[in-house]
């Protein structure tokens, strides 16, 4: 493995760590203000956190006509498509009441990836796929059909959230093969989901001064970290690194949403929730493994 992608590979891990961590933040915001109110405040402070990036980086990477274009159209997109599976997934953590839960449900998007691709793109596939989708429908049976806490609308909201993040991955990947500015990108995509958000919690929600304060460190955990942080490094990783590679290790963020659900919440599940998990895990990672079996037929 040359250096460029051990580089790519660490980000990534880097991003799948604090994604994880910050279920457990959106599982604390939660309880003190609504999915917008903290998912706008989030993403705006995301935004402004690029702002001095973006300034540096602007003069020694300036953009030409058709640069500045294609990182507007992807601002929009990827915004637009953050924006819905964000809410989805902070209304199901808030419905769920489980920061794991909702980790590994969420994680579901891995496996769609390649299924989206192979029936709506007509990307080439393998049997892996299929079997690691199986495994992981098989997973999220046992996670929310077992134990005390069964399936509910929660879990329906989760789902539908990993369908649009498998949608916004692809959208980062449709957008990451024109020319665009990476940094101008995740700021663009930030401010456009805070704009959505904070019209939202606006109309719809009560955004109170003490309810975001109450909320102060798990919004700034998510907004720094979570968004400036972590989705930067994520557009930055996927450039250099292997599609497939890089779902796998994207596909780590659930385990360490339980592991941070476990150590920091004090989580537990059912044996069925937790072979459950195991079996999601391992669908996602068998899925990602297919397109580097064909490569190797391909080259043989």
């Amino acid at each position: 493995m040359n250096k460029t992608k051990l580089k790519s590979n660490f980000l990534l891990l880097m991003t799948a760590m604090i994604w994880g961590f910050a279920f457990v933040a959106q599982r604390v915001g939660a309880d003190h203000v609504g999915a917008m109110t903290f998912n706008g405040v989030r993403f705006a402070l995301g935004a402004l956190s690029l702002v001095p990036v973006v300034l540096i980086f602007a003069r020694k990477t300036p953009m030409d006509r058709e640069c500045r274009r294609q990182t507007v159209y992807a601002s929009l997109a990827g915004g637009t498509a953050l924006f819905v599976a964000s809410l989805l997934q902070q209304w199901g953590v808030e419905l769920t009441q489980s920061a794991g839960k909702a980790g590994f449900i969420t994680s579901l998007y891995t496996v769609l990836v390649p299924v989206i691709g192979v029936l709506f793109l007509r990307r080439k596939t393998g049997l892996f796929i299929w079997i690691g989708a199986f495994l992981a429908v098989g997973g999220l049976y046992l996670l929310s059909m077992t134990g005390e806490e069964r399936a509910g609308i929660g879990d329906l909201v989760l789902i539908i959230g990993a369908i649009v993040w498998a949608m916004h991955i692809l959208i980062i990947d449709h957008f990451n093969e024109k020319q665009i500015n990476a940094i101008v990108f995740a700021m663009g995509q930030f401010a456009v989901c805070a704009v959505y958000n904070l019209v939202g919690a606006a109309l719809f929600e009560e955004m109170t001064v003490s309810g975001i304060t109450a909320a102060g460190i798990p919004i700034l955990y998510g907004g720094l970290m979570s968004v400036g942080v972590a989705y930067t490094l994520q557009i930055l990783g996927q450039r250099g690194a292997d599609p497939t590679a890089a779902s796998v290790i994207l596909s780590t963020e659930s385990m360490f949403s339980a592991i941070g659900g476990i150590l920091i919440l004090g989580e537990t599940m059912s044996v069925g929730g937790y072979i459950g998990c195991v079996l999601i895990f391992s669908g996602v990672v068998l899925a990602q493994l297919t397109p580097d079996v064909l490569r190797r037929k391909k080259n043989s």
